[in-house]
């Protein structure tokens, strides 16, 4: 049915596994702390947990999954290693769920968002 209709695309299956493998890592509240404070710029592990409120221990075990999925990067300087995110989809990603996040209505009880319509004639024109 769908494949009727003139417009209809759908990504192919390595694409889809690679997204899910993304929202995947992403189901954490600790990663996404970590990889938001990254998006703020480069910081050690010792920072990162303080910014997470977690052990260092953890935020390395984090940051291992995170590097294997290409999300951020690593740089050596002496003994340190330093981490980054790795590009702007990462924060585009992130800053659209969070978006979504703050605009989910706590008072409905489906848990969906309000409806895009809802509250227009309340805006000054």
């Amino acid at each position: 049915m769908h494949e009727q209709l003139p417009d209809f695309d759908m990504p192919d299956d390595e694409q889809v596994d690679l997204a899910a493998e993304t929202f995947r890592l992403l189901a954490d509240p600790t990663r996404i702390k970590v990889l938001w404070a990254l998006l703020q710029g480069e910081s050690s592990v010792a920072c990162l947990a303080e910014i997470a409120g977690t052990s260092p221990t953890a935020v390395s075990q984090h940051l291992a999954k995170l590097r294997m999925s290409r999300l951020v990067t690593a740089r050596r300087q002496g003994t340190f290693m330093y981490y980054s995110a790795v590009d702007d989809h990462v924060r585009k990603l992130l800053a659209q769920a969070l978006h979504h996040a703050d605009h989910i209505d706590p008072q409905r009880p489906d848990g969906e968002p309000q409806p895009a319509t809802a509250g227009l004639s309340e805006r000054p024109s």
